[in-house]
């Protein structure tokens, strides 16, 4: 198990362990939350629990607190996107493709040639095509776009050393019996909730009664929409969202693999399995520059770390076909060149009746 950098006490590593994903969507979440940490052994009251998510958000332990939306379910589409920067320019280039609102995350990344990886966001699929001509215009280098053409997982615990160190506490049954639709788009009052809760909940005793007041609507209705959101993908989970640079997880491996197209249904799902693989992915191949059609992420607290872990991939791979030194790579992250999260606003506002 993992100890965090940071100094943190036995009921913050409770905390980080417990709330990852399921966290009580009912008016007043901290009460349940706290009854299952002391019955856990983990002696808390509501307003303490309450209290130290907020100082563990302040002190950027947490990345935030509340609903993980799934934009992708919201409207519109995000692509992830390579080229190569050369070096002598490569801060030129990242300030020329950062400028573009419609960048969210990149990243500088271990290649000999692809050493720039950023994502993508627009609220039309077809806007993508115009963004990458833009960007290959004013930088004069060719970009790669590497769509996602199958998503085998997404999410990740990262799990420290301390009570409910499985992080097998799931208190999402809780709340309001809703029923999912099979509705796409969103109602106006939908998207205005979506735009509230995108960046986090209120660490209070009562989030969801004042995200209500901010969107002026019911707190019962928040409650159901949110808890409906859930079972219907458009949020992939509500709890604490760790930052885990500060748990120590520093050593972030992106692991490509040239997996043989008829077997990639099979190996995806086994390579999703493993608890330390936070996102799994099959993309499109270029011809002549890139090989490699399955995405692996890893994370771990050092590079050693990190490459057990990407053996293990390999091991798991080796099951299903021969595979070669040629045929998977690991590209680390050295930079985090922008980061600014994917923006709602126009993909919700695009998507809404």
């Amino acid at each position: 198990m993992i100890q965090a950098d940071v100094d943190l006490s036995r009921l913050d590593r409770a905390i980080v362990n417990a709330f990852q994903g399921g966290f009580p969507v009912v008016e007043r979440p901290f009460e349940p939350a706290a009854a299952a940490l002391r019955e856990r052994g983990v002696d808390v009251s509501a307003a303490d629990l309450c209290e130290r998510v907020r100082t563990l958000d302040e002190e950027g332990v947490l990345s935030r607190f509340g609903a993980l939306v799934n934009a992708e379910e919201i409207g519109g589409t995000a692509t992830l996107v390579a080229m190569h920067a050369p070096p002598e320019r490569f801060d030129e280039v990242a300030e020329q493709v950062n400028a573009h609102r419609e960048v969210a995350h990149n990243y500088e990344r271990e290649h000999p040639h692809l050493n720039m990886w950023f994502v993508v966001s627009v609220a039309d699929e077809s806007r993508v095509e115009e963004v990458l001509g833009d960007i290959e215009a004013e930088t004069g280098q060719a970009t790669y776009n590497m769509p996602k053409r199958r998503e085998f997982h997404v999410g990740a615990k990262f799990l420290l050393d301390g009570p409910i160190s499985d992080g097998d506490l799931d208190l999402s049954h809780l709340g309001p019996d809703v029923e999912p639709t099979d509705a796409r788009a969103l109602t106006p009052d939908e998207r205005d909730l979506v735009m509230e809760i995108q960046g986090g909940l209120p660490i209070t005793e009562t989030p969801y009664a004042d995200v209500a007041e901010a969107v002026g609507q019911d707190p019962a209705w928040v409650v159901e929409t949110i808890k409906r959101f859930n079972l219907e993908g458009k949020v992939r989970r509500v709890g604490v969202i760790p930052n885990h640079y500060a748990l120590g997880y520093s050593e972030n491996g992106m692991t490509v693999w040239n997996v043989p197209d008829d077997l990639v249904l099979e190996v995806g799902p086994e390579i999703a399995a493993l608890d330390f693989v936070t996102h799994c992915y099959r993309r499109p191949r270029h011809e002549g520059v890139w090989p490699y059609n399955f995405f692996a992420m890893t994370h771990g607290r050092s590079e050693e770390e990190s490459e057990a872990r990407i053996e293990q991939v390999r091991e798991v791979m080796s099951d299903y076909w021969d595979v070669g030194d040629d045929d998977w790579d690991t590209l680390f992250s050295t930079r985090i060149l922008k980061k600014t999260g994917i923006r709602l606003d126009e993909r919700a506002e695009a998507n809404t009746e």
